[in-house]
Parts: C-alpha cells; structure tokens; sequence
C-alpha cells in the first residue's frame, strides 16, 4: 500500500491528534520530498501573535518523518525509527501559512541501505525549512533520525 497524503493526515487524526488539531497537514509526498502545512490561527500561536514553536516543531518533524516512513514500508524490512536530538533556530515570526519541506529523500535511502547491509543502527540529519507565503524562511529544523533494523 502507497503511502500518500491523505493517509497520513488520516494516521495523524487519530495518531497525533495535538499536530492534527493544530492544523498540521501533509500537502505533498514523492520519493525525495515532503512538504507539510500549517496555518497560524487562535488555537497554535503564542502570545506575540505568531505561531508556537512547538507546533512548526511537529510540522518539521513530520516532513522529515513522512519520506522515512514511506521508505520503510517499502523495503518490506522491519525498521525502527526514533528522533535522538534536535535543534532549531527561528528567523522570522511565524504566521500566515508555513510551508515545512524536508527534501533529502536521497540522504534518507543511503542511511536505511546502509543499515540493512550492515545490520547496524545508523544515525541521520533531516533539515526541514519553514517558509512563508512571501517565500521567506520563518524557521528551520534540523532532526537526528536513528534507524536500526529489527531482528
């Protein structure tokens, strides 16, 4: 089964029902790119009237996630997958519509190959860039993802 946008915003509404409140949204999926939208309104933003770090957090983490995950399920293999650090740096004040894109599915394929020819658990960075609707970034994310292959 191919995994798509509608079925992870489907994944998130009962998985991660904070992200899926907030807004957060898968808009597009390929091989190489995930790209997850979240609107700044009442029930994210912050007290400055922008959005909530935490919540560009969640739509960062699931963009870089999602190409994973499809990953994953296509090499048929058992893979654990689990964020071990993070950092963060913010540029600009989050509001409108934030557009999170992580676009290293080509990093993400030399990472799970690795760790299914070794048997070894591998270690990866994901950056996911928040942008605007003016195109400018707002803030970007960058996750250490650990993959290691079940036995």
């Amino acid at each position: 089964m191919k995994l798509t946008p509608r079925k992870l915003n489907v994944f998130s509404m009962f998985k991660l029902p904070a992200a899926y409140l907030c807004g957060v949204r898968v808009k597009e999926l390929s091989n190489l790119k995930c790209m997850v939208s979240v609107k700044h309104r009442w029930i994210n933003q912050n007290p400055f009237k922008s959005m909530f770090w935490a919540v560009q957090g969640m739509a960062a983490e699931l963009s870089t996630a999602a190409i994973m995950i499809g990953k994953i399920q296509e090499s048929g293999k058992r893979i654990s997958m689990l964020v071990v650090s993070n950092e963060a740096k913010y540029t600009k004040k989050a509001t409108g519509r934030i557009n999170f894109t992580c676009s290293q599915g080509d990093l993400i394929d030399r990472t799970l190959n690795k760790a299914m020819e070794t048997g070894e658990g591998q270690t990866v960075w994901l950056e996911s860039v928040g942008v605007n609707e003016e195109g400018v970034a707002v803030s970007i994310f960058k996750f250490e993802w650990s993959v290691k292959v079940k036995s």
